[in-house]
């Protein structure tokens, strides 16, 4: 019997809840032997998993390295980095799928038979672009990591034509875009409910400025209610929202549930909304997840003017664009809507619940890995 590839794909992250690693194993774990490193439990199908300590950091830049520009030294003395190479020690892989620019040079360094996939979940050196200070100073170390490293990979994808087009305009390389589409769900869109339930799930971040959906919803004058189910990213903005959310019965914060939970917990909703001020360049050019959750649970759709999301919601015929980022254009959609609209936006989602799935986005990976593998055999 031939011995089937080997595959390494590694991510500064935890595995078990991260929904783009998990779609990667999911699939490259019926064609190779995959090994994972990344933090937390072992996710299922692997031959092997390299468990990083929690402890160890993949953030912990030396300051002083950054200020004297020794950006080589800063990077390879980063805690995660260094116990990846320990761990990784000895080891050889035919093909390594490398998530997000920090993984990639661990992974370029380690010379893979048929060649590295970086798979760029951010526009990395633009990540806080709303801090100036980190702007000056970690801007230009990202910079020179994806030059120096990134750019050695054998192939590369991203999240959204935003970001690919960025990466292509000041490294050259052309990042392919492989959404973060949600793996079709059997379901069907439930009857629009009174009041009118909206829903928003994700991080509990603070400068998503999540109170500015929750202030929308308090002060319409439309019959709507809105649920949030957050993970604690920053614990006292949290806070901040569940106590005004305390002031209004509109409005509940309630815990995250697991992701292979999540579609059919939002099915039992009518809209799901997403206004994300862009802030940053990443935001600028979101295209998360959520937004294809949303058509996986068959919901109505309101998005702020994020050209990519926005995009998708006005071609599919998902929902409505508010005019700008502000709680007034927020509630002018919500007050728009109406048992009829939203019972037509989540048919639309429905009828377009199979071309937007994740699987069609997971054949990207495939033909890319196995156009690398059959390059290299020949």
């Amino acid at each position: 019997m031939t011995a089937r590839p080997t595959m390494l794909i590694m991510s500064f992250s935890p595995l078990t809840g991260d929904a783009r690693v998990l779609k990667q194993i999911a699939r490259f774990t019926r064609d190779f032997d995959v090994t994972t490193l990344g933090y937390g439990d072992a996710p299922e199908g692997v031959v092997d998993h390299l468990s990083m300590p929690k402890e160890v950091r993949y953030n912990d830049l030396d300051g002083k390295l950054i200020t004297l520009k020794r950006y080589r030294t800063a990077y390879w003395r980063l805690s995660a980095v260094r116990w990846s190479r320990a761990a990784l020690k000895g080891r050889r892989f035919d093909v390594i799928i490398a998530n997000d620019v920090e993984a990639v040079p661990v992974a370029v360094k380690m010379r893979p038979r048929f060649g590295v996939l970086a798979d760029l979940h951010e526009y990395s050196p633009r990540l806080h672009d709303d801090n100036e200070l980190w702007f000056q100073r970690i801007t230009p170390w990202f910079e020179w990591v994806v030059r120096t490293y990134v750019t050695k990979a054998a192939a590369w994808t991203t999240v959204s034509e935003g970001l690919a087009a960025e990466y292509e305009r000041n490294f050259g390389f052309h990042a392919e875009l492989v959404s973060n589409a949600t793996p079709y769900h059997e379901l069907r869109p439930g009857a629009v409910s009174a009041p009118i339930r909206l829903v928003h799930s994700g991080a509990g971040l603070t400068n998503r400025q999540l109170h500015l959906m929750a202030e929308a919803v308090a002060t319409a004058q439309a019959d709507v209610t809105l649920d949030f189910y957050l993970t604690a990213n920053h614990p006292a903005y949290l806070e901040e929202l569940k106590e005004y959310a305390a002031t209004t019965d509109r409005v509940r914060v309630l815990d995250p549930v697991p992701y292979s939970e999540l579609v059919t917990t939002l099915n039992s909703y009518d809209v799901g909304v997403f206004l994300l001020p862009p802030l940053t360049f990443n935001y600028r050019h979101a295209l998360p997840n959520k937004l294809f959750d949303f058509v996986q649970a068959r919901l109505g759709i309101i998005v702020g003017p994020s050209p990519e999301m926005a995009g998708y919601v006005e071609r599919y015929g998902l929902g409505s664009v508010a005019s700008d980022f502000t709680v007034d254009a927020l509630r002018e959609r919500i007050e728009q809507l109406t048992p009829e609209a939203v019972a037509a936006y989540k048919q639309h989602a429905h009828d377009s619940a199979h071309e937007l799935e994740g699987e069609r986005q997971v054949q990207k990976w495939d033909r890319i890995i196995h156009g690398l593998v059959a390059k290299g055999r020949r």
